[in-house]
């Protein structure tokens, strides 16, 4: 008889799409195993609005069923993870890291953030979007966008706004068809830490599961993570402030630059360092350190100021 492994999923119509990708992948590599899909309600599905210092707000009640043993692994987009951890838990593997860029979707012809007109209302929730794009093109007019991915393209095609920025892996994991995207280059906007990758925590104690989930962890991309989480993790800034990191390996070397930029994208403070990609953490808090020294540390004192 085979041991059913339960993973959890937050109830959005992507986390469950994600999972159920995530089973199958885990069904191939341990067809000893059965695996059942549970779905967990998070604060940030229950709410339309939250703070900007509610951390773990997508992923704290799946941490709670961990801890409680109702389920064996979680299955997290690791952008919407706080940097630290929760005590006993532990990311068992990051998977092959999908498309990390931002997209901007049109209601028509699509020629980028440059060929925005002037007053073109544009849609995202993100404090990171909202400042680069700023930074950019101050003449655009930017408004908060709440709800699932779904939601966010109804509303851009009811009227509501000219234009939104989601990410681009959500739109290739839910296959999302009939719409005029285009991917934004991360020297344009610099993504959110972690963004297109997906993690699996599991218990820190539970030996079955770390050798089950190890089994689909990818190396490049868990370095590449590992670097723009302890930059995250280093700045104390949160997922939820005006910070933005990308790492990228090759033959070996670990490239990542990182990014805090004020609200209305008049000061950013934008650095990149290198080095093996075996002391990826180590490179993340190096260039946290680096960020901060150099005014990243007085723009994130302010934000936390005005926000008070």
């Amino acid at each position: 008889m085979k041991t059913t492994v339960v993973v959890g999923a937050r109830g959005s119509r992507l986390s469950v799409c994600q999972t159920k990708s995530v089973i199958g992948l885990l069904q191939a590599k341990a067809p000893g195993y059965g695996f059942r899909l549970r779905t967990v309600t998070t604060l940030g599905d229950r709410v339309s609005r939250w703070e900007r210092s509610d951390a773990g707000i997508f992923v704290k009640e799946l941490e709670e069923a961990l801890v409680a043993g109702a389920i064996d692994m979680a299955v997290h987009s690791v952008k919407d993870m706080p940097s630290q951890i929760a005590p006993g838990l532990e990311l068992g593997a990051i998977l092959k890291r999908e498309d990390p860029r931002d997209c901007l979707i049109t209601r028509g012809r699509n020629a980028g953030i440059a060929g925005l007109r002037p007053g073109c209302i544009i849609g995202t929730t993100s404090l990171r979007r909202k400042a680069q794009l700023l930074q950019q093109r101050p003449d655009l007019i930017v408004r908060d966008l709440r709800g699932n991915l779904d939601t966010r393209i109804r509303k851009l095609h009811d009227g509501l706004y000219d234009a939104i920025i989601v990410a681009a892996a959500g739109l290739k994991r839910l296959k999302v068809k009939g719409i005029f995207a285009r991917p934004i280059p991360p020297g344009m906007l610099l993504p959110a830490c972690g963004q297109g990758a997906l993690g699996i925590e599991i218990r820190a104690a539970d030996a079955r599961m770390s050798g089950l989930a190890a089994k689909l962890d990818h190396e490049r991309s868990r370095q590449c993570v590992s670097a723009e989480r302890a930059f995250l993790r280093h700045t104390r800034a949160g997922c939820r402030m005006p910070v933005a990191a990308y790492a990228a390996v090759k033959d070996k070397r670990l490239v990542i630059e990182g990014m805090v930029i004020s609200l209305d994208g008049s000061n950013a403070i934008r650095r990149r360092v290198s080095g093996n990609a075996d002391r990826a953490q180590e490179l993340g808090k190096r260039l946290a350190r680096e960020v901060l020294r150099c005014g990243g540390k007085k723009i994130l004192e302010e934000i936390k100021r005005d926000q008070a």
